[in-house]
């Protein structure tokens, strides 16, 4: 007998079944894996301590717009079946899952209740978690996948049938959101779950937080910081990782793997991401947050669909038929990827395949005004042959690219300047403040202007006429469908 049954037989029935209960509270609510590093260690460490960690955040993308679809017991069960499957992949990689709030989870690698970085050095702790970390990450997208397709392969063999009737569960409100004549159909065809991942490597401080009696396990400090505003920029399908992370995994040899491994797969898909360069695959960019003054990050965006373009192209396909509704995502689609030459290109051609008439030249000319001139004064004033020339000369990730430009020069301002000198007196310093924000505004005035124009007239008139053309084929293939 167990020091565990002895000690719940020398109880009275009542202290028993308390004895029990808490067991069973216990067993139900506290982490497994963080138990098991207690015991082993000997003692609930009093102490925190400074360590290398990998960290990174999970979230469910425009989650608030698919719960209106879901009962609140329905999203339950959705969000229960889905970390159920992401608990599955940080199990096989030793990941430990720190907490969830809503539809996002954090998780991290490293620390005391690690057992695999003991008798590590520190280059070889920081290797590992690197890896585990960003392979976590890269499955966990790709789990993702799966899930929404119903398919449970990701599972190990030996995943218990509890396990198993959570992911029943929520295949089948899945399922029965696809064929729910009530949503609309431009939606309940495309369900899915999309989710976007943040993730970095540092130094952190690892322990016990709280007050008595509500003690939590967790890691504080600038990594999880960071790792966080990674997930709240990150691409939504992919990831995005500090450029500290990154520079971990190309020294161990990682990122060169995964390259490799990224090719590999989209060749044998014949895909259009077949022909991706490292540097498309690992996009590096500087990541401005406007709630953080302006803050900037030094990140990496990473790719993790080997078959996106073909994804996304199918799905434009589906909702060319959905009506305006449909045209209207198809806009959103185009213009969240209108930096991804691959997905773009794809785009272009189901749109080419649908004899959609994409209007080039009035793009064109919208963003450019004298270039078109010019080239209307090239063409003797031909109008017709001008177009044929855009249309020859630019895909639309071309034409997206200078739209891109475009934007980056009116982004951006001079940083102003103090204007005040050493105080002298109220109507002196009142007088210098003055003086310099309207010298300050008529030297934006320019930039001003030139912003407003991008964001109020060209961005939108680009898109919309895009909108227009996709409208334009629907109605005539509704002319064409027999009464």
């Amino acid at each position: 007998m167990d020091n565990g049954k002895k000690l719940a037989s020398s109880l009275t029935d009542s202290d028993s079944r308390e004895y029990q209960l808490r067991k069973e509270i216990e067993e139900y609510y506290l982490p497994k894996q963080l138990v098991d590093a207690i015991l082993e260690i000997g003692g609930i460490p009093k102490t925190s301590v400074v360590t290398t960690m990998g960290i990174a955040f999970m979230d469910i993308a425009d989650y608030t717009f698919l719960s209106k679809f879901l009962s609140p017991q329905e999203n339950q069960e959705v969000l229960n079946g889905l970390y159920t499957a992401f608990n599955s992949v940080l199990k096989r990689h030793g990941g430990y899952l720190n907490k969830i709030e809503g539809d996002s989870l954090m998780f991290h690698y490293g620390g005391i209740i690690d057992p695999r970085v003991k008798g590590m050095n520190d280059e070889e702790i920081s290797r590992y978690i690197s890896r585990e970390l960003f392979y976590t990450c890269v499955e966990m997208q790709r789990v993702c996948t799966l899930f929404n397709q119903a398919n449970d392969r990701f599972l190990a063999e030996a995943a218990n049938p509890q396990t198993r009737d959570l992911l029943k569960r929520a295949f089948d409100i899945i399922a029965a959101l696809r064929t729910n004549i009530e949503v609309s159909s431009a939606f309940n065809a495309l369900f899915q779950i999309r989710i976007r991942i943040g993730a970095n490597i540092g130094d952190v401080t690892i322990g016990n937080f709280g007050p008595d009696g509500a003690k939590q396990w967790d890691i504080v400090g600038l990594p999880v910081i960071e790792a966080k505003r990674m997930e709240s920029t990150a691409p939504v399908g992919g990831l995005r990782i500090s450029e500290r992370f990154y520079r971990v995994l190309e020294e161990s040899g990682v990122a060169d793997a995964y390259y490799n491994r990224f090719r590999k797969e989209a060749q044998a898909l014949f895909g259009y991401y077949r022909d991706i360069t490292r540097e498309e695959l690992f996009r590096f960019s500087n990541v401005e947050l406007r709630d953080k003054k302006d803050a900037e990050f030094r990140t990496y965006s990473i790719e993790v669909n080997p078959g996106l373009p073909e994804t996304v192209r199918d799905q434009v396909g589906l909702l060319m038929e959905k009506g305006e509704g449909g045209a209207e995502r198809i806009i959103g689609i185009l213009q969240y990827y209108r930096g991804n030459r691959y997905v773009i290109n794809a785009i272009e051609d189901i749109l080419r395949k649908k004899n959609v008439t994409l209007r080039k030249a009035f793009m064109f000319r919208t963003m450019h005004p004298r270039k078109y001139d010019a080239l209307l004064r090239r063409f003797s004033g031909d109008a017709v042959r001008v177009g044929t020339f855009i249309d020859q000369e630019y895909t639309l990730f071309e034409l997206f690219r200078n739209l891109g430009r475009y934007q980056d020069t009116v982004k951006h301002t001079a940083d102003k300047e103090n204007p005040f000198s050493e105080f002298e007196s109220y109507d002196r310093h009142m007088e210098q403040y003055i003086e310099a924000l309207n010298a300050a505004f008529e030297s934006r005035k320019q930039w001003m202007t030139q912003k407003a124009y991008f964001y109020e007239v060209v961005f939108p008139l680009v898109f919309a006429s895009i909108r227009s053309s996709i409208l334009e084929f629907q109605a005539r293939m509704a002319t064409l469908e027999p009464v």
